[in-house]
């Protein structure tokens, strides 16, 4: 009998009550002081995050259309139509379209960084077969399990930006964040026009290789854990552990059956917002055209400049310029928008009644979500003109800078539409940012593929 008392396990009820030292808390608050809390870290460090996150997804979309520029040379060795090519750039937008599901919500289940890391180094692998393919079979292969691995950054960087800045700071992360991806399919004909122009086709993919190892090495060293509740969890468990000072022995392990249950209920976070909130399903329907058309571009553009006005590969990867010099014209005008926006309403505050206040708040920074959108009320008339500027002037009697000048109004029209429905869905759904952005990801690559 008394070995079986000294086998029996500790009764839970029995066992003294541990208490935490005053300095833990369940949750953090925007005005506390604890430099571990990800808002309070350094502008610098902040910013550094930020920008190699950003750096990545220009990385991952740029891949997309680099891509594009192979299809003479490639056609050649391998001796397929360009049909099949094309199914190249389709299944790397589905595999855009379907990695969310399974990044956004692990993400928030396990973490930012572990993502990251897993994520860019299988992109990173995936590139290697594609540099080396025997048949086109196994380069579409390649390509979609790299587009698949890349879009983890598409949508869990948007959770990175909410962890690291308050409503208040949104306006300038949010604009590099939402450039990114959209710079990249511009930037990739440029780049691989000069490639292919000068040197053999695969040398596209061993530059891609040594941008992705060097892009690697920056997110190893230079991201850290940004999730405010896995960061408290790791706190917590550190501190009980401390605590409890060897008395009782536990396993810190979850339960395979409860992991499965939070991921599985994790994984239909997306869907849940596509069927239970119609304002995120518009958007992400509107923004799934947006990107139909702007990848249409990668087809348009080929037959107009060089059909048209006989421009070689390399100059007609120059002629995608004209929508990111509209992107990067499109950052300016919404940071100065929602700069004139923020003294309006800080004025009206201050100065009509406090039923403005209440609606308000101090400033545009802290009202409601809706006001996000303005930009995009505005972005897209400027984006159907400039598309039907292109339309109407795709021709050899018209100058081939008037097109692209319609490509360039269509740019910042597009842009402006996506940092309203962006930094929408981030102010709109705080706790789940990277599910949010990543339902979107999904409908919006999913049609444009």
């Amino acid at each position: 009998m008394e070995t079986d008392k000294k086998s029996s396990p500790p009764d839970p009820e029995a066992m003294p009550e541990v208490e935490l030292p005053p300095q833990v808390e369940a949750a953090w608050g925007d005005n506390n002081s604890d430099p571990a809390y990800p808002r309070n870290f350094t502008c610098t460090k902040k910013w550094t995050i930020i920008t190699v996150l950003s750096i990545a997804i220009f990385g991952v979309t740029s891949a997309s259309s680099v891509y594009t520029s192979t299809y003479d040379q490639m056609e050649a060795a391998f001796g397929n139509a360009r049909l099949v090519s094309t199914a190249g750039l389709s299944v790397f937008v589905l595999g855009l379209a379907f990695g969310p599901l399974l990044f956004s919500p692990l993400s928030e289940f396990y973490g930012r960084r572990p993502m990251y890391l897993v994520a860019w180094t299988f992109h990173l692998l995936w590139i290697i077969p594609q540099a080396v393919a025997p048949n086109v079979a196994t380069l579409i292969v390649g390509r979609f399990l790299e587009g698949f691995s890349g879009s983890c950054f598409l949508a869990v960087s948007a959770g990175t930006v909410h962890d690291l800045f308050s409503k208040q700071q949104l306006r300038h992360p949010m604009a590099l964040f939402t450039v990114s991806p959209f710079l990249g399919p511009c930037i990739g004909p440029l780049i691989g026009g000069l490639i292919n122009y000068n040197l053999h086709w695969r040398w596209t993919y061993y530059v891609l290789i040594i941008w992705t190892f060097v892009m690697l090495l920056a997110i190893v060293v230079l991201v850290p854990e940004t999730s405010h509740s896995i960061l408290l969890q790791k706190r917590t468990r550190k501190l009980a552990a401390a605590s409890l000072e060897g008395r009782c022995k536990t396993s810190t392990a979850t339960p395979k059956s409860s992991v499965a249950a939070a991921v599985g209920r994790s994984l239909a976070t997306p869907f849940k917002l596509l069927v239970l909130e119609p304002m995120c399903l518009a958007l992400c329907m509107y923004s799934a055209i947006l990107l139909g058309i702007l990848y249409l571009f990668f087809g348009a553009f080929p037959l107009v400049f060089s059909h048209n006005y006989r421009f070689n590969q390399w100059q007609s990867g120059f002629s995608f310029l004209g929508i990111g010099v509209g992107l990067v014209l499109g950052v300016l005008a919404d940071l100065q928008w929602r700069g004139a926006w923020e003294r309006m309403i800080a004025r009206m505050v201050g100065g009509i009644s406090s039923s403005l206040a209440a609606t308000f708040g101090e400033g545009a920074a802290t009202a409601e979500p809706e006001v996000r959108l303005i930009p995009a009320t505005i972005g897209a008339p400027i984006a159907s003109v400039g598309l039907f500027v292109f339309a109407w002037t795709s021709i050899p009697d018209v100058h081939w800078t008037v097109p692209i000048i319609g490509s360039t109004v269509f740019g910042v029209g597009y842009f402006l539409i996506f940092a309203g429905i962006f930094t929408f869905l981030v102010d709109a759904y705080p706790q789940f940012a990277a599910s949010a952005l990543g339902a979107n990801t999904f409908i919006r690559c999913l049609l444009a593929g």
